[in-house]
């Protein structure tokens, strides 16, 4: 007993490394490095929050805010907490019996946790998909192909042929900078023919989920022209001219604010 006792605190004080090494970090990236399974991680994260040492947060785990943050990470937990209302606004669009394209995306994928309405069908290329929060009504498809283990993403010949095969009605698309010259780009040569099929496909209902951050920034792959883009989702500091820009070429945009959902 007191053997196993030892190895349970040994396990808590390396995860309590392992997060303060990263400020913040998902649980199944825990439960790879400790090589645990991740009922394991939550357990020892409630155990943890409740010796007020870490804060459990959506799908990982951080220490808690303090006045001593510097500038970068207050501005990283600005903008993540702007992704999760792009993502709970973009959620809204979805209608009972959809069927929706979702990209690579981060940003994109976080929409599934508010999907409410029934009967949905998602269709992916994100490997981090199948450990994503979802509620019944949402039926997964992962598009298959081969792996990137540095993003979790499935792109290659086998992703492009089996949506070559599909339509869906709606597509909602992460990217890393959109703008109304550009028009919809990437940092990932490999990912461009996925997300063009994917608004192909679509029937031209696509929405665009970006922070203020890719407003306006021109990144190394043109996905689309922005004429391709029907809606955009971002939030209330996106750059002012860049998004009259974007309205100009006749993207409807939707701005997200901070207290426009209760967290």
């Amino acid at each position: 007993m007191k053997r196993e006792r030892a190895y349970i605190d040994e396990r808590r004080r390396k995860l309590l490394e392992i997060v303060r090494n990263n400020q913040q970090i998902r649980i199944e990236e825990l439960a790879v490095k400790l090589q645990v399974s991740m009922l394991t991680i939550r357990r020892d994260l409630q155990y943890l929050q409740d010796q007020k040492q870490l804060v459990c947060v959506r799908g990982g785990a951080a220490f808690p805010e303090s006045e001593s943050r510097n500038p970068e990470e207050a501005e990283d937990d600005e903008r993540n907490r702007y992704q999760r209302l792009i993502a709970r606004y973009a959620a809204e669009f979805v209608e009972e019996g959809d069927t929706l394209f979702v990209n690579s995306s981060a940003n994109a994928l976080q929409m599934l946790e508010y999907i409410r309405a029934a009967n949905v069908t998602v269709i992916t290329n994100n490997g981090l998909a199948v450990q994503a929060k979802y509620s019944r009504g949402v039926n997964l498809i992962l598009t298959g192909g081969e792996v990137r283990h540095n993003r979790n993403v499935m792109a290659g010949d086998f992703a492009v042929r089996n949506l070559q095969t599909v339509y869906a009605g709606k597509a909602f698309l992460g990217c890393s900078g959109i703008s109304a010259h550009t028009g919809l780009t990437t940092e990932a040569a490999g990912e461009v023919e996925i997300n063009q099929l994917m608004i192909r496909n679509s029937g031209c209902e696509v929405y665009v989920l970006a922070d203020y951050r890719k407003i306006g920034r021109e990144s190394g792959f043109i996905s689309a022209p922005v004429r391709s883009i029907r809606h955009l989702v971002t939030d209330e500091k996106a750059p002012a001219e860049a998004i009259a820009g974007l309205q100009a070429t006749g993207v409807q945009i939707h701005q997200v604010h901070k207290g426009d959902f209760k967290e």
